[in-house]
Formats: C-alpha cells, structure tokens, sequence
C-alpha cells in the first residue's frame, strides 16, 4: 500500500491500515524507516488540523465555564510485577471504556473526543539470544481484541531497555491518528526497572497483586514515586483481605514519597479492583479522568518535552547503530577501537570519547 492510501486509511480508523502502518514503523529497512518518517510526519500534520477544528467548534458552541479539559486522547500507561494481572486489568478496563456513552447531549457538547476507542501496545520481551518473542498478549485479551472500536497491538522489546519497546512512542501516535482516543501501554513488567514508560504517557498506573504491599516495598525508588494511581488487583474472594491490607500500606507508605506533580493537587491514589469480576474497574477509570481533567494544562506541557526526550533517544539509537555497521568516520573509528579495546590498550570510557570526536569531524566535513 502506497503513502498516500496507508495515510487515508489510517484517518479513516482502518484497523488494517493501522497493523501496516505500525508494521513499516517497526521496520529496520532504510527505505521503510524514510518512509515511516514521512507517514508520521503527514499523520501528526492532519491530526493537528482535526484537533484545532475541533477545539475551535466546541469554543464557539459554548461560553459557559461547565466545559470539562480533555487532551485528544489519553495515554495510560500499566507497569507492575508479572502476575499482578495487567493484561486482565486492561481487557476489562477497555471492554468497560467502550461501553461507556455519553449520557447528555451536554456531556457530547462538552466532550468532543469521548474515549470511544481503544488501542492497546502491549511490550513483550525479547529473546537476547534470537531477537524472537512470544507475543502472547493479544491472544490474553481475546474479546477486546474482537471488538472492532479496539486494536491491540503486541511489540517486542528488540533489546530495549526499561520495559518499553524502541518505537513504543510512534505506535502510540499512529494508535492516536487512527483515531483510537483511549491508548494502553503495557510494560514488560520486571517491576522497578520501568521508568522509561513515564516518558510516553500522560498517566502511570501501577498495578499490584494482594500481598504486595508491605511499607518497604512502597517507598522503594523507581517506578512508585512515578505512578500517579496504584491499582491493587485481584481484590476478590478469599484473596480481598490481603488486597485491603496491601491498599492501607501503600496508602501509608505513599505519605512518605514526594509528590510527583508538585504543581497540582493531585496525589496517587490507590484503588482497589478486580479484573475477574470487574468490582471497582469503573472506579479506577473515573480516576483517570479525574487525573486527566485536574492536570490537562501540565500533561500538554508534558508532552511536548517527552517528544524531545524520544527525538534525542532516536538520535542515541541511530548513531549507535550506524557505529556499529561501520559507517562513516564513527563507524571507522569504532573499527580501530575494538581491537585496542580488546587488548587493553584503553578503556571504554576513552573509547566512547573518540567515538564523539568522530562524530563531530563527520559533521564538519
């Protein structure tokens, strides 16, 4: 499918269109990398119309000050221990996000993005050996994967680092041009290691088992002080005691981390839910519109500076890899250094130091 047809596709909401756009994204052909560039770049182009017409629709229909702040789409982004149930959490949650209408011709008034679609990226982690995956995410979350307002999307971490897959960001942006305005992002899940999911969502949910909650865990650097709701799952039959108790102690322990939003009012909540019976799920998301509504002018701010920290993450992966091939002066110099490398000639620290002389000779020449 040509640029242009994949384009209109993609405005048009095609799931098809979407699984080749994300495809090409993916890829690691040159000529596949050029062209993705060019999709995303035409893509945010529309999207950034679209978004201006309707913003400007919604101030000219209405004066009153009842108008609820909505982004034109929210990111959520789901880390946790294995077990804890994310990818139930979210196959609930978006089953129960896509039967919510709204109730008012007011509310639709007030709402011209309703969360009406839903897109999942869920990471799956890589084998350091073959590069292979097992993807197994879309075949957990069966029925939302049916429901034609929702794409799930499963990403191999292809070595990344920090739960997160290497093009995670542009998925999300190609999920969002489809026109799906609810965006699931679910980490790999090795739990305090996945800081990089704060860099491309709007909020961080982190998502524990019953019996994971004792105040010491709770207040570990990392991945809690990031999380701006906790969801303690599987809070249900016999397993509903430890879920109360390991709430109370996050709760506690919660008092004891810096607030994240130091500009808000905002502090993390933690929730108790079950994904098996779906008791507290709409409690959980009527938080994260909360969350949406209450923090709106910092979240656009927000992502404006995840774009430039994805921009200079794009850059670090693209002079590596091009080190690596042997390309250029870099790729020359990195050559001369391995054989001095191994034989201890220098160190890597020096190494690293030739290699950005290099880069720069590059760029002068």
């Amino acid at each position: 499918m040509s640029g242009p047809l994949l384009l209109r596709g993609l405005l048009e909401g095609s799931r098809s269109s979407l699984a080749r756009a994300i495809t090409l994204i993916e890829s690691s052909r040159l000529d596949h990398r050029q062209e993705a560039a060019k999709l995303l770049d035409a893509l945010l182009l529309e999207r950034s119309k679209t978004t201006r017409q309707d913003s400007n629709a919604m101030i000219a229909s209405t004066s009153t000050s009842t108008s609820k702040s909505r982004l034109p789409s929210l990111r959520i982004g789901v880390a946790g221990p294995p077990g804890a149930g994310k990818s139930s959490l979210i196959e609930t949650m978006g089953m129960h996000v896509l039967g919510q209408k709204p109730s008012s011709s007011e509310e639709i008034l007030n709402r011209p993005n309703p969360r009406s679609r839903v897109a999942v990226v869920a990471v799956d982690p890589s084998s350091t050996r073959t590069g292979g995956s097992i993807l197994g995410d879309k075949t957990r979350m069966d029925s939302l994967s049916k429901d034609p307002n929702a794409y799930v999307r499963a990403s191999p971490t292809r070595g990344a680092l920090g739960g997160l897959a290497q093009h995670s960001n542009d998925v999300i942006l190609l999920c969002e041009g489809a026109g799906f305005c609810s965006v699931f992002v679910e980490t790999v899940g090795l739990g305090q290691s996945e800081v990089a999911i704060d860099e491309c969502v709007d909020m961080l949910w982190l998502v524990v088992p019953p019996g994971g909650g004792d105040e010491l865990q709770g207040v570990k650097k990392g991945i809690v002080e990031l999380a701006d709701m906790i969801v303690v799952n599987k809070a249900d039959g016999d397993l509903l005691p430890s879920a109360k108790k390991a709430a109370a102690e996050y709760t506690r322990a919660l008092h004891l981390v810096r607030p994240k939003h130091k500009s808000s009012t905002w502090r993390t909540p933690v929730q108790l839910c079950s994904a098996h019976t779906g008791v507290g799920v709409a409690e959980v998301w009527k938080r994260a519109l909360e969350f949406e509504e209450q923090n709106f002018a910092s979240l656009l701010e927000r992502r404006g500076k995840q774009a430039s920290q994805w921009m200079w993450a794009g850059f670090e992966s693209l002079l590596i890899e091009a080190a690596r091939e042997k390309k250029g002066e870099v790729g020359r110099t990195a050559l001369a250094l391995q054989d001095r490398l191994a034989r201890g000639l220098t160190s890597p620290r020096k190494g690293a130091e030739d290699l950005v002389s290099a880069f720069f000779k590059e760029l002068t020449h």
